[in-house]
């Protein structure tokens, strides 16, 4: 009368139990790669290319936010001419846009 009845629940094995307590942390690590992991990887691949094709002539805009001419490009430094006869030093990894030509002259 005051005591609700009981029912038998269906035995579950330990290994079904497990994966379906992980399986949200499965699927935010999912989502985790394609909204983040991914696009970064992406965006680092076609830094590295841009880098690598960098070559005299060519009109950058360093990370500091200085624009100038690649007069003299070696494996890790890149020679930029800022102005008529004044050359800079930088790392290639300073180097975050590439112009298109005639950029500069149009400023």
């Amino acid at each position: 009368m005051f005591i609700s009845n009981a029912y038998a629940q269906a035995a579950t094995t330990g290994a079904e139990s497990s994966l379906m307590s992980f399986l949200p942390i499965i699927l935010m690590f999912v989502v985790l790669y394609f909204l983040m992991i991914r696009p970064q990887m992406k965006r680092q691949k076609e830094q590295k290319a841009m880098m690598e094709a960098l070559a005299k002539g060519d009109e950058v805009i360093t990370a500091g936010g200085m624009l100038g001419k690649v007069s003299k490009v070696t494996d890790a430094y890149v020679t930029l001419e800022v102005a008529n006869g004044t050359e800079i030093l930088v790392q290639k990894a300073a180097v975050a846009t590439l112009l298109p030509k005639g950029t500069i002259k149009a400023l």
